[in-house]
């Protein structure tokens, strides 16, 4: 039985060491999807992995932030890469990166 997206993204999330960027996540599951695409995943994924481990297992996410001056984008109301920093207004900025976790 073939998994799909969602499932194939949970399943790297969960295996995985340290977390992932959206440009590692798409590798790893094999199949070419756009970065947009991806970050529309994850809102699902965290909302339905939650809601299937009874609280037990959560999305998290190391938040994007600003190389040249340090910044962290800790407010973002959906995940995602911002274009440029609010501070410096560089836009050399690191991507958020995602893993699952359990509590125990």
């Amino acid at each position: 039985m073939d998994l799909t997206i969602r499932e194939r993204i949970i399943q790297v999330l969960r295996n995985t060491s340290k977390p992932l960027t959206v440009d590692e996540i798409s590798s790893a599951i094999g199949v070419y999807v756009d970065a947009r695409e991806v970050y529309e995943h994850l809102v699902h994924i965290a909302k339905s992995i939650r809601a299937r481990s009874g609280g037990r297992e959560y999305l998290a996410m190391d938040p994007p932030f600003c190389r040249k001056c340090g910044y962290v984008f800790r407010d973002l109301d959906k995940p995602r890469k911002p274009s440029r920093c609010p501070r410096c207004r560089s836009e050399w900025i690191s991507p958020p990166r995602f893993i699952i976790l359990s509590v125990d």
